[in-house]
């Protein structure tokens, strides 16, 4: 994680998202190369929008982000624009995954989001005040 105060023109911040998603009906299928084709295509995403990608873990039917985006930027939002990106362009390079779901939807729905940070040391300075 990235200690590193983000500035802007009129706010700073520091603000990490732990965000989970599984793959449509928890099926198995984050290979190597669909990962491969999700990490490529999370560095573009990360060029065009104010977010970053700090890491991202899979699992066989799940993925973990650890990432940060502007304060303007919810966590849903995040969210929704990196599961339609992938989803497309795994769909694109790798068409034979749509035999596997139906309704040609990648993600599932749900999402898993916390934020990471100073909560313990926040915590001991308020108690300090």
């Amino acid at each position: 994680m990235r200690n590193v105060v983000e500035k802007a023109s009129h706010c700073a911040w520091q603000i990490h998202y732990h965000i989970v998603f599984p793959v449509k009906y928890r099926r198995g299928l984050l290979d190597d190369s669909v990962v491969n084709i999700i990490l490529s295509t999370a560095t573009g995403i990360e060029e065009r929008y104010d977010m970053g990608f700090e890491q991202l873990g899979c699992d066989k039917d799940h993925v973990h982000l650890l990432c940060t985006a502007h304060p303007k930027i919810a966590p849903g939002q995040i969210v929704r624009v990196f599961k339609s990106i992938t989803a497309r362009e795994l769909f694109k390079r790798k068409p034979d995954l749509k035999r596997d779901l139906w309704g040609g939807e990648f993600w599932a729905d749900g999402f898993y989001v916390a934020t990471v940070g100073e909560k313990e040391l926040i915590g001991v300075w308020l108690s300090d005040m």
